[in-house]
């Protein structure tokens, strides 16, 4: 029954997980409050995202302060508050901070799984790490189960 799901959160108050997130990465609608259709996150932006392709899910992304980059099709779209992007899925993009502080947004990925993803990244530690930089063998192999794949 639909009213089972219903929920409401205060500011500043994120759904519980499987593994502690890191701060700035608050999840406000888990995959299994929305029986899989999709996931809302609230992120700062303090690291850039590499070019990624999710080979399932769009992704929408919201700027709420600061301003973002997002580089789709060869084109570097900035993004200021207010502002909105739909990255389709299949096509590469990445997504960059261009502000201090670092640009927070509102993330909705259709269907869900993306706090999945972000959780068993966060369980596997700095391992995702190589030399300072994203260790795209290991982000591409934690990413396989969730249609993520990183790009050089």
């Amino acid at each position: 029954m639909s009213k089972e799901r219903f929920l409401v959160l205060q500011p500043g108050e994120r759904r519980p997980g499987r593994v502690p997130l890191p701060p700035g990465c608050d999840v406000k609608a888990r995959t299994t409050d929305t029986g899989g259709r999709l996931a809302i996150l609230e992120n700062q932006l303090d690291v850039d995202i590499p070019p990624h392709i999710h080979h399932h899910a769009d992704e929408f992304v919201y700027v709420l302060e600061g301003a973002m980059e997002v580089d789709f099709d060869g084109t570097t779209h900035r993004l200021t508050p207010g502002m909105c992007a739909l990255l389709p899925h299949g096509t590469p993009h990445a997504l960059r901070n261009a502000s201090q502080p670092p640009a927070r947004c509102l993330q909705i990925s259709s269907p869900g799984g993306w706090e999945e993803f972000i959780e068993d990244l966060c369980d596997a530690g700095p391992v995702v790490m190589k030399d300072g930089h994203p260790d795209l063998d290991r982000l591409n192999g934690i990413g396989a189960k969730y249609g993520m794949e990183y790009q050089g």
